[in-house]
Order: C-alpha cells, then sequence, then structure tokens
C-alpha cells in the first residue's frame, strides 16, 4: 500500500499521532520548470551588444548550433565541415557524439578566426604547450531574480532558444532531439510550446536573424 505523504504529515505534524511503519510513500514529483527562452529580437540585442571576437563567436555558435558552452569551448578544426554546413560534436554529455548545423553566416568568421589561432597554436607547440582536448532551485541559483527586471540570460539560455526557434520554423522534434545530443525524446519534448510541424532541411536560426552591425 502506498501512503500519500499528506496524510502522513496530517497525522504526525498536526494530529501528533505516530504512524510507525505505514510502508513506502508516495513521493510527489519535483515541479518542472520551462527553461528561459529569448525573443529573436532579444538574440539580435544580446548579439549587437558583444564586441566582435572570440566571445561574439562562442555566442553565436551556442544559438546557431545549439552547442553547450563547454561543447564550443572544445571545438576542434576538424569537426568544421563547411562542405556540407555542418559540426560534429565529440564526447558530448553522456559521452555522446552527434552531428548538428553550422550556421552558412559563421564560415567567414570561423576561417577568419583560425588563421590567428593556427599560429598562436604553432608558438605553443614550439613551446610545448599547444595541446587541446581529446574526446574519448531558481533562488538558490539566483538569489537577486525576483528583484531583475529585464530577461536573465546564460550561455544555456541560447542553446535553449536555438532548440525553440527550430520548433517555431518547423523543423521536427525528433530531429531537434539529435540535433541537442538529448537520449531521451521527454528531455526535448520541454520545448515543444509551438505547433510541432515536419521540415526537411534544417536551417540555423542564426542564419534568419537579421545581420547585426558590427
Amino acid at each position: 500500500m502506498v501512503v500519500d505523504r499528506a496524510l502522513v504529515f496530517l497525522y504526525e505534524q498536526v494530529l501528533g499521532k505516530d504512524l510507525d511503519d505505514i510502508g513506502p510513500l508516495d513521493r510527489a514529483d519535483r515541479p518542472k520548470r520551462l527553461p528561459t527562452v529569448l525573443s529573436r529580437g532579444e538574440v539580435q540585442r544580446l548579439f549587437a551588444a558583444l564586441s566582435a571576437g572570440p566571445n561574439r563567436l562562442i555566442a553565436h555558435l551556442l544559438y546557431g548550433s545549439g552547442l553547450r558552452l563547454s561543447e564550443a569551448l572544445r571545438l576542434r578544426v576538424k569537426e568544421l565541415d563547411f562542405h556540407h554546413g555542418r559540426l560534429h560534436v565529440r564526447d558530448g554529455k553522456g559521452g555522446t557524439d552527434r552531428t548538428t548545423v553550422l550556421p552558412d553566416r559563421l564560415h567567414d568568421p570561423l576561417r577568419r578566426h583560425l588563421k590567428p589561432v593556427k599560429a598562436q597554436h604553432e608558438t605553443d607547440c614550439a613551446d610545448g604547450v599547444g595541446g587541446v582536448y581529446l574526446p574519448d532551485a531558481l533562488a538558490e541559483k539566483s538569489p537577486n531574480a525576483a528583484t531583475e527586471i529585464e530577461t536573465r540570460a546564460t550561455c544555456h539560455t541560447l542553446r535553449h532558444s536555438f532548440a525553440t526557434h527550430l520548433l517555431q520554423d518547423g523543423t521536427d522534434v525528433r530531429t531537434i532531439q539529435k540535433l541537442l545530443g538529448h537520449e531521451q525524446l521527454r528531455t526535448t519534448m520541454q520545448y515543444v510550446h509551438v505547433l510541432e510541424q515536419s521540415g526537411a532541411a534544417v536551417t540555423s536560426p542564426l542564419d534568419t536573424l537579421p545581420v547585426d552591425s558590427g
């Protein structure tokens, strides 16, 4: 027999009666919270506030390819497939590999970024330090959330926005599950707060934003 925890609380805390051993308790499920999602306009304003350079390029990858921050920081040159417009994520969460979209808009910025990086890498290798990674409750987290007026955005918010905007553009949830590297479909279903439509090719939401200045 499964006993509701509310009844146990009533007897023990309110009525002051000890129920002794009454069998397993029916534990309440932890309430699920929807992730923070930026509007497309908010994404544009966020990018416009970032100075040109590695930080903005990483932010573009988080939103444009749906990467986790750790995945973007560990991304290797050989995982970029410019010809097919995709990139490969090695050893993602849960030790899994996946392929996701590489936005057209990032091809030239990434190529420009790689030139000085290659030179720095060669210098580091000459100095013996040129190694890279090889794959083989809100109140507690944000004490000031109650008084904040503006939308609180983190690096992971761009990943949430990637998934949500793909849904809005008609990409099916199974495809988004693969792009995000979710093992379980129910993890991806948190983003289904708009109508699902089937879509053929996947276009990164970054490529649908107006070109940001600077």
